[in-house]
């Protein structure tokens, strides 16, 4: 497989597959080559399937790309897509909206939080996304992303919701913001997330929540009277 990642805002990911097969989260396919087939598939199976739309929010269903031609692909907000070459630096740990599309030979499963404090304070919860196997699987997320290598007990703290990914051998924990005054005034939040490494983590250079926040206020809001949507829209 050959691929290209396209793109500076909105990017996507194309690749060329001849004879191979890919899989990729329902929705998520831009445009293909007519030597492209597609078809819907539970892949690893109904429990895992059930696992992914249950506790990672995804579909039932992933839909699997095969024969020769190109096909590309795309994420759902405007940022970066990456791709990880899974079976070469261990397995990976993901927010749980992170994935794109992989080669058939990665493998995904639910995985949970080791510790009490990213889930009641971290912005990833208790679900993250565990991806192994061999091949190359593409994540994407909401912004710029920056990777860093941390060496053996280098740490860093990150503002919480912004990590996309990290490698297994990293170690993942909540710590508090210290002082008083930074806590109450320096608008920053009260909880940090603390990376250890030996490993890679990804950071993307807004979240979700963040996007979500800036764009509240621009959006149409319900209106008990006759007021049209292009009043609402253009309120300002």
């Amino acid at each position: 497989m050959r691929y290209e990642i396209f793109g500076d805002n909105l990017q996507m990911a194309i690749l060329d597959i001849e004879d191979e097969r890919i899989f990729a989260e329902a929705g998520s396919m831009v445009y293909m080559d007519s030597g492209i087939r597609m078809d819907a598939s539970a892949r690893g199976g109904v429990m895992k399937a059930l696992g992914r739309k249950m506790f990672l929010g995804e579909s039932f269903f992933l839909t699997e790309f095969s024969g020769s031609g190109r096909v590309a692909f795309a994420g759902n907000v405007p940022g970066k897509v990456f791709p990880y070459s899974a079976g070469e630096g261990g397995d990976i740990l993901a927010q749980k909206d992170a994935f794109l599309c992989a080669e058939d030979g990665v493998s995904m499963e639910v995985a949970f939080q080791k510790k009490l404090g990213p889930v009641f304070f971290g912005g990833e919860g208790l679900i993250i996304e565990r991806i192994f196997g061999n091949g190359t699987v593409f994540l994407h997320a909401c912004g710029d992303i920056k990777e860093i290598e941390l060496g053996q007990g280098e740490r860093i703290m990150v503002d919480t919701g912004s990590v996309v990914a990290w490698e297994s051998g990293v170690d993942y924990d909540i710590s508090t913001v210290p002082g008083i005054k930074t806590k109450l005034f320096g608008g920053e939040g009260i909880f940090l997330t603390t990376l250890t490494g030996p490993g890679r983590v990804w950071i993307q250079s807004m979240t979700l929540h963040n996007l979500a926040s800036a764009l509240e206020p621009f959006l149409p809001k319900q209106s008990s009277g006759n007021q049209s949507m292009t009043d609402i829209v253009f309120r300002r």
